[in-house]
């Protein structure tokens, strides 16, 4: 579905991606985690048309897509969620997701039934006509991931969607990720929530300071030394080998 190939972005002397490569396959989660400040969110930016690359291509479907729009990359299927949500906060639950609908449905009619059809889905039925700026933090949460679902996408780019939620919010909203991607689309994920990522994502990529240093299944991408080090420090993996074996 998507190939991210030797991506680089620099923003004047700074190198926020660097020779970047990875994949989502079609049906699946793929996740992207690593550390704060890694460039996944300036990654996103670059698969979906928010900024260009410096070098290297992006393809969907086989297509090089490196140089379209953003709203030509919505039309072939591809939509994002962002860390900041920012919804129409003058409007209903119901009209900030039907915003999204009109990118396929001309027809005031039509872009409000999909976007009832959509709120349902993510778990806002029951709000439509609340004002969006009167929803919890939850509730915002599903309203963005609510208005990327109501343009119809192929391919779900999710930027910490669970980030800011309580322990029982994040227990509701993985099934709604997974039921999504039950119903045929394919999720490339960012999120630092390891126990969603764990139990969601198929296969994981992993980047720090701009380069991807591993991917592969959860269980293995877990114990990969190089990751353990990413997130906690120089010796972490040595440290965590001899916690390990004292327990043995």
């Amino acid at each position: 579905m998507l190939a991210v190939e030797r991506i680089t972005k620099r923003f004047g002397g700074l190198v926020a991606i660097n020779d970047a490569s990875l994949s989502a396959g079609q049906g699946r989660i793929t996740g992207l985690i690593g550390p704060n400040g890694a460039g996944k969110t300036t990654l996103f930016a670059v698969i979906a048309g928010f900024e260009p690359p410096t070098a290297g291509r992006v393809l969907f479907e086989d297509i090089d897509i490196t140089t379209e729009p953003v709203h030509r990359r919505a039309h072939r299927g591809i939509a994002r969620t962002f860390q900041i949500m920012q919804p129409f906060a003058g409007l209903t639950v119901r009209d900030n997701i039907a915003v999204g609908a009109h990118l396929r449905h001309r027809a005031r009619k039509d872009a409000l039934e999909k976007a009832e059809a959509v709120a349902r889905q993510v778990g806002l039925g029951g709000v439509l006509d609340r004002q969006a700026d009167g929803l919890t933090v939850a509730g915002r949460k599903r309203l963005e991931l609510g208005r990327a679902l109501a343009t119809a996408p192929k391919l779900l780019l999710l930027d910490e969607v669970l980030a800011g939620l309580n322990p029982s919010e994040i227990r509701d909203m993985i099934p709604v990720i997974d039921a999504i991607r039950e119903s045929g689309l394919t999720i490339l994920m960012i999120e630092h929530v390891m126990q969603a990522v764990m139990g969601l994502c198929q296969h994981i990529y992993v980047l720090a300071e701009g380069r991807i240093i591993a991917e592969g299944p959860p269980d293995a991408i877990s114990r990969n030394p190089r990751v353990v080090e990413a997130y906690l420090g120089h010796g972490a993996a040595a440290r965590r080998r001899g916690s390990e074996a004292s327990h043995v």
